[in-house]
């Protein structure tokens, strides 16, 4: 089948986007990612008029859903580039964005450290050694799968770049350490903070829940780090 590919690209940071468009005969089983590859592999990228085009920038780490780095907005929804299949999108025409949430480096890659620095805000390290009970193990280990890929921050009414919400990342990321830290003024600091960047600016939309990757429980999450930073205050 012909697919239409089409792009918003940006030359780097300070650039207008503009939009190009490729074309590709692929079978359905073939994922966002590898066709990527495959046009970024022809010896003479062309765009559909005709007109040659520089390599399409985007990223990737794993390919198998591990790493997050292939976070893109396909066809206005946030999902990674790696597990999402031609087979699974209507129509023949594919609309590839960056996420609108995060300042673009170039063409589908944005900067996503902002993610980091929200969580390193509200301390989320251990000052002491970790306490473990098998009786977390599982939730414990659902927390530790987030992919910081930041398609839950795309989806989120709350959360803009530069201020001071943290996101669902907050409450999915903090579980592990309010569950696990024995230093109990670290876990005070923890707490404050995660109110101070989650909790008090969250509105519950919960438009994070069914659009994570990594298929997280994500509310669940939520409200164990708020049982544990709010509720036990």
């Amino acid at each position: 089948m012909r697919y239409t590919i089409r792009i918003k690209r940006q030359e780097n940071k300070e650039a207008r986007p503009f939009w190009q468009e490729f074309e590709i005969e692929a079978e359905g089983e073939l994922s966002i990612a590898a066709m990527l590859n495959e046009l970024n592999a022809r010896q003479k990228l062309t765009d559909k008029s005709g007109k040659e085009a520089e390599p399409i920038s985007w990223e990737c780490g794993c390919m198998v859903k591990k790493c997050g780095a292939c976070a893109m907005r396909i066809n206005g929804l946030p999902e990674l580039a790696c597990s999402t299949f031609l087979q699974s999108l209507k129509g023949k025409v594919i609309v590839l964005e960056p996420l609108s949430k995060f300042p673009v480096v170039k063409d589908l890659i944005v900067d996503r450290s902002v993610v980091f620095e929200n969580l390193k805000k509200i301390n989320l390290w251990l000052e002491s050694d970790a306490y473990m009970t098998e009786y977390t193990h599982e939730i414990r280990y659902q927390s530790a799968r987030c992919l910081m890929c930041g398609c839950c921050l795309e989806v989120c009414p709350n959360f803009d770049f530069g201020k001071d919400f943290a996101g669902a990342i907050a409450p999915v990321n903090a579980y592990r350490i309010l569950n696990e830290e024995q230093d109990t003024s670290h876990h005070e600091q923890i707490a404050e903070k995660y109110r101070k960047h989650y909790f008090e600016g969250c509105g519950k939309s919960l438009s994070c829940q069914n659009i994570c990757p990594a298929g997280i429980p994500v509310e669940e999450l939520m409200v164990r780090s708020n049982a544990a930073a709010v509720w036990k205050k």
